[in-house]
């Protein structure tokens, strides 16, 4: 039999004295590597470089940048990272026009807002200014909105109701016949309280009712299309579909 090989304790002692070195000093690199990085942290958070540089603004359309700037209560040379993005999103909610916000940081030292407004189909005059109505039928009194120039003019709505039962329907028209619309009068009778009259950007005059109006104005460009260029005239659309042209 071979005789089997004793090694002895002396032997392995530098051995592993020399493993135990090889672990300490890794620990150390370890340490010395997140004492550094704890360093370089703290220098960035104090310096210029975690400063906001810029805010960027995105899915605007009726507000400015610097009024959702302004709203957010975000200022140049703030630090990043003392912004609360909750908070700026609660602030911006705040505003009637406002239907979403995201807010973001976006490195190095941006942050950006991207908002969704909520869709304005129309204005009314009030006290000679002119105020915008939402999807909803709710009349905004924040006077710093910039109005559309294709939305349509309210006229004589005096009654809430009606006022918000036609805005929903006006806000399920698609943009392209809404934007044909130059001013909308609400004109009730005895026997029908939804009688409303459109004038048209393109000269034609719309006898309508509020019920269903939104199904009977999709067919409108069709109609029209039928009449010659130089006819003009009134679309009957209460009752029934037909057209009365002017006389020459």
């Amino acid at each position: 039999m071979e005789e089997e090989k004793i090694i002895s304790i002396e032997e392995r002692i530098p051995k592993l004295k020399e493993t135990r070195r090889k672990k300490a000093n890794r620990t150390l690199l370890l340490y010395l590597t997140l004492f550094f990085l704890l360093i370089a942290v703290i220098i960035y958070l104090q310096s210029p470089f975690s400063n906001i540089k810029d805010i960027n603004v995105e899915g605007n359309t009726v507000l400015s940048e610097e009024q959702i700037i302004e709203y957010s209560h975000i200022t140049i040379d703030t630090n990043i990272w003392r912004v609360s993005l909750k908070d700026v999103e609660k602030d911006l909610l705040k505003h009637p026009i406002i239907e979403e916000v995201k807010a973001e940081r976006k490195f190095p030292q941006d942050i950006t807002l991207t908002v969704t407004e909520k869709p304005i189909i129309g204005y009314i005059k009030e006290n000679n200014k002119f105020l915008p109505i939402v999807g909803n039928g709710v009349i905004l009194s924040n006077t710093d909105i910039s109005l559309p120039g294709s939305a349509p003019l309210f006229v004589n709505f005096t009654d809430e109701e009606y006022l918000q039962r036609f805005a929903e329907e006006l806000n399920e028209l698609p943009v392209h016949i809404l934007n044909l619309i130059s001013e909308v009068h609400w004109e009730p009778t005895k026997k029908n309280k939804y009688k409303i009259v459109l004038y048209m950007n393109d000269g034609f005059i719309v006898n309508a009712t509020i019920r269903d109006f939104a199904s009977k104005m999709n067919t409108y460009p069709s109609i029209i299309a039928q009449l010659g260029p130089d006819e003009k005239g009134i679309i009957h659309m209460d009752v029934g579909v037909y057209v009365e042209t002017f006389k020459k």
